[in-house]
């Protein structure tokens, strides 16, 4: 395979190992972006003490009303184990509270409370400038494309699974 302007930059910004093996794969350069993007995350979120998941799962529930802990975990790709566990972690944090389901009583609904519905919405809205500086190295279209890529992916994965 031939290096590319871009893989032959992307290797002499970092100096002593060649990554130009490395660089060729998607994975690879996935991983490296997400990586930046975690430690945005972190930062921005941090004051809040909450995780990735977490915003996730707050996210889910405050746009889909009714959502049960099954849909948040398939949504997710989270065991049923891990997801009890989060919930756990932000009931008692207070965010969130398990409704038993007035149409089946078997199934146990996810609300905000008021406290999680004033965290949600402040931890959207940082949401929305966490990612402006590591991305800054796109464009807008580049930005829009890769998010379109980047989820064409995740479905291929969920069509092959199912």
């Amino acid at each position: 395979m031939v290096d590319t302007p871009a893989t032959l930059r992307a290797t002499a910004d970092e100096p002593g190992l060649d990554q130009s093996r490395l660089t060729r794969l998607v994975g690879y350069a996935a991983s490296r972006a997400s990586i930046e993007l975690k430690k945005a995350f972190a930062r921005h979120m941090a004051p809040m003490q909450l995780k990735a998941v977490e915003f996730s799962i707050l996210t889910l529930v405050a746009s889909n009303p009714g959502v049960n802990q099954k849909q948040i975990a398939q949504t997710l790709d989270l065991s049923a184990p891990n997801m009890a566990m989060t919930l756990d972690r932000l009931v008692e944090r207070g965010w969130v509270q398990r409704v038993r389901s007035t149409r089946d009583r078997r199934e146990q609904q996810i609300h905000l409370t008021s406290k999680g519905r004033e965290l949600e919405k402040r931890a959207s809205e940082i949401a929305l400038e966490m990612e402006v500086e590591p991305l800054l190295v796109l464009s807008p279209a580049e930005r829009a494309l890769l998010i379109e890529l980047l989820l064409k992916v995740a479905k291929g994965r969920q069509r092959v699974r199912t």
